[in-house]
């Protein structure tokens, strides 16, 4: 046996990776100290200082009746409040800018700036004047003689449900005719008449925790009412709410001395008993309470977490007489759906369709999608049964399908509009153009008989719509993440322009040095299906060396890491984050919205799935286009169920990732409210064993894998995701004997308000110390645009 050698032998491929690893290519960053300077050149591309570069990006239409609509626009100079006249297309100001601040500033004791008007909606009053929204504050203003403001009343604050407060204090729902409002007092549901200020108790026998119209999904909860009005003003749909027996939340704030407590009821995953709706119609003026006949429905949407999506109650629609209403009820799984219709004088519910699906059934996508069509019998009906969502027509008197009316490849996104008498409806859609990005939105037309649809928006970008009342014109604001957006006015018939309203300009901000995102493409962890997503490069990138990559990641299901495909001056912080030194990738991977029912299936029943399959293959994609990316070097975060993903990531891939920033996240489904994670991961079912279908979803249970650097980061106020999610993952963490990180805020809510530019800055540290190797300035200070 010969001597043994004791010089290192190295292999010619470790060689020439030492070399590449000791090269100026890759050492580039690492070791550097970087100073206040970098971050504030970092700091000029968040969306507060970009945003006001952006000239004539038009972002809030309100139409203020069939012919007129209103909207800010903005540029070097300011603010401008412009009014259209639709018939015309004529664009004026909408007030006297000047005068309006004068008044405004008397009324208020604030100063107000005439070019930056703090100004969030307006219309006119009954007697002529203008009513002035500056938030949650309304002015009541005569700008044609001497210009005067004076505050109005019935602004709202915001109660817990049940408070004995006075009505003028709680959110109001009004009648169509704008005679009453209506409101929550002491569980009980009362209008206000709003001229004489009269109020009328309508119901009395709610009471704590069994109350009429009280909003509470668990996560989501407030004061408002969740009602429909009758279109005649005479009858109000609601519910009565049964959370007696519902799990309840606590958090406990930080303070000195005795601190506060804050409980709600909070359905869990699992939970035996978990909040129901008994749903009634209210006769106004007769003061009685009718209650359907059925039993008490489960607390679910067709298309969202609550029953209430966007402030009111979707899934319930008035027939033109106001003697019959329909409604989709929804099981606790979501797999099944019933269509019914009720006699509003009555209570009588008879079942109308049904459908059941192998995973959940959704009504849209940003939209409930189904009409009730009394007047011709028949009911228009959302599906995605040919793997593609599209509406179908059926006869309400049977349920039984006519026919589709429309169909093929892509979906239909949301129905805007339902004209019964042309039998005509307008829609937003996408997929449906050939060689066109999916997730671009297009506006269309089709007959209630079906057909080609026709396409009113034609240029290849994604098309913001907003319709007039009448349905006859619609604004169309239209932009690609590269391209800054056009406003025009369009006809509903056939979609030629009238007006150009406003050509968004970004001299100013590419001025700057500010530059786009990179779309990208790559295929998915099945070879086959293509995945869209954004890149965000240094602006300043050299190809000859090599750059950590960040993966931001949300991995749905309800939405994807990219969000919308609209033109925005900055998205979070990816590009201030790549002006540091780093790639910053974000992809939409299978089991999001949007595409074909089978992709948006592709990790149902299996949430820490995460989408992560898919990052971790575009990410080696990527590597292979552009040697400028260093893999060695890949972090990752996400927020909310991002931050779920980020730590799935670390511990599931944890020879890929080597920095991970989770905040925020849903660690374990069952510490979370009821209907997300049932829609998703499906009921939770236990063997005699004690193993549940959650083990596997759950991030403490795989805690021990962890290998790289990673912080956790959550508000110990967050009423959305509780923070006992993150506390889990610690102690898990340490049992295993793992170090990690940990940022607690202790006032903070889910997206952490006031201290989220602190948490920016320090995910900012924690990727260039730990992800480049280099140093961080000593407690650099957010400026939030306060440059």
């Amino acid at each position: 046996m010969g001597a043994i050698n004791h010089t290192p032998r190295l292999t010619g491929a470790l060689f020439a990776g030492l070399l590449l690893a000791a090269s100026p290519a890759i050492a580039q960053e690492r070791g550097k100290i970087y100073t206040h300077a970098d971050y504030a050149r970092a700091e000029r591309f968040m969306g507060y200082n970009t945003a006001p570069l952006l000239d004539h990006a038009v972002h809030t239409v309100v139409w203020q009746d069939d012919r007129h609509f209103w909207f800010k626009d903005h540029d070097a100079d300011g603010d401008h409040f412009r009014r259209v006249d639709a018939a015309t297309g004529a664009i004026t100001d909408a007030f006297d800018h000047d005068a309006l601040a004068a008044a405004l500033a008397k009324a208020s004791g604030k100063d107000m700036d005439a070019a930056r008007l703090p100004v969030t909606g307006f219309g006119i009053a009954a007697d002529g004047r203008f009513d002035i929204a500056l938030g949650k504050q309304h002015y009541l203003c005569d700008l044609q003689r001497e210009a005067t403001c004076e505050a109005a009343s019935g602004t709202t604050t915001r109660k817990p449900a049940g408070d004995d407060a006075p009505g003028s204090d709680a959110p109001v729902v009004e009648s169509p005719d704008g005679r009453l409002a209506a409101f929550i007092r002491d569980w009980n549901l009362w209008v206000r008449n709003t001229a004489t200020g009269v109020e009328t108790q309508l119901t009395t026998d709610g009471v704590t925790d069994y109350g009429y119209a009280t909003d509470n999904a668990g996560w989501t909860h407030s004061d408002r009412p969740i009602l429909v009005w009758s279109p005649d003003s005479t009858k109000i749909a609601t519910f009565q709410q049964d959370q007696r027996r519902t799990s309840e939340m606590v958090l406990v704030s930080t303070a000195i001395g005795a601190p506060e407590v804050e409980r709600w009821k909070y359905p869990f995953v699992g939970d035996e008993h978990v909040t129901m709706i008994e749903r009634v119609v209210i006769d106004v003026p007769a003061r009685k309470v009718v209650r359907l006949d059925l039993p008490p429905d489960q607390h679910r949407s067709t298309l969202c977490d609550d029953v209430s999506c966007y402030g009111g109650w979707e899934d319930v629609q008035w027939a033109p007489d106001s003697r019959t209403l329909a409604f989709a009820s929804t099981s606790r799984d979501h797999k099944d759906t019933w269509l019914r219709v009720a006699d509003a004088t009555t209570g009588a519910v008879r079942e109308v369709y049904h459908e059941r699906v192998p995973t959940y059934f959704e009504s849209g996508n940003g939209r409930v999608n189904w009409k009730y069509l009394p007047e011709s019998n028949e009911f228009i009906w959302f599906s995605e049964r040919s793997d593609w969502g599209h509406l179908y027509l059926y006869d309400l008197a049977d349920g039984t399908l006519k026919h589709a009316i429309t169909g093929g490849v892509g979906n239909v996104t949301e129905v805007l509009h339902v004209d019964p008498g042309s039998r005509t409806l307008w829609f937003r859609g996408v997929g449906m153009e050939d060689g066109r990005n999916p997730y671009y939105q297009h506006f269309y037309k089709v007959g209630f008989d079906g057909g080609e649809p026709v396409l009113l928006t034609p240029e290849d970008a994604n098309h913001t719509v907003t319709l007039s009342p009448d349905g006859k014109h619609f604004v169309d604001a239209y932009s690609t993440p590269t391209v800054p957006p056009v406003t025009v006015l369009r006809a509903s018939d056939d979609g030629r322009t009238l007006a150009t309203i406003a050509r968004a300009d970004d001299s100013r901000l590419r001025a700057t040095g500010w530059v786009p995102p990179t779309p990208i493409t790559v295929t998915a962890r099945d070879g086959r299906t293509t995945l869209y997503g954004m890149m965000f490069k240094p602006t300043g990138l050299d190809p000859s060396k090599k750059y950590p990559v960040v993966n931001y990641i949300y991995p749905g299901p309800q939405t994807g890491s990219v969000r919308g495909r609209s033109f925005t001056p900055a998205r979070i912080d990816h590009q201030a984050l790549a002006e540091l030194g780093f790639v910053v990738v974000a992809i939409d991977g299978m089991g999001t919205p949007w595409r074909s029912k089978s992709f948006h299936d592709a990790f149902n029943g299996d949430v820490g799935d995460n989408t992560l399959p898919d990052q971790v293959a575009g990410l080696k994609q990527l590597a292979q286009r552009h040697p400028w990316i260093d893999l060695e070097r890949v972090g990752v975060w996400g927020h909310s169920g991002g931050g779920y993903a980020t730590a799935d990531a670390m511990f599931t891939y944890p020879d890929f990732y080597k920095v991970g920033i989770s905040e925020s996240g849903n660690h374990d489904n069952r510490s979370y409210e009821d209907d997300w994670a049932e829609k998703w991961q499906g009921l939770e079912v236990v063997d005699a064993e004690g193993n549940s279908n959650y083990d596997a979803q759950a991030n403490q249970n795989r805690a021990a894998n962890l290998q790289g650097r990673l912080l956790l980061a959550h508000g110990m106020m967050d009423d959305n995701v509780p923070p006992q999610n993150t506390l889990l993952l610690v102690d898990a963490l340490i049992k295993a004997n793992k170090d990690f990180d940990l940022l607690l805020f202790p006032h903070a809510r889910h997206g952490f308000g006031e201290d989220s530019d602190y948490m920016t800055r320090r995910r900012w540290d924690y990727f260039v110390e730990h992800l480049m190797g280099a140093t961080p300035p000593a407690q650099y200070e957010m400026k939030a645009g306060k440059k």
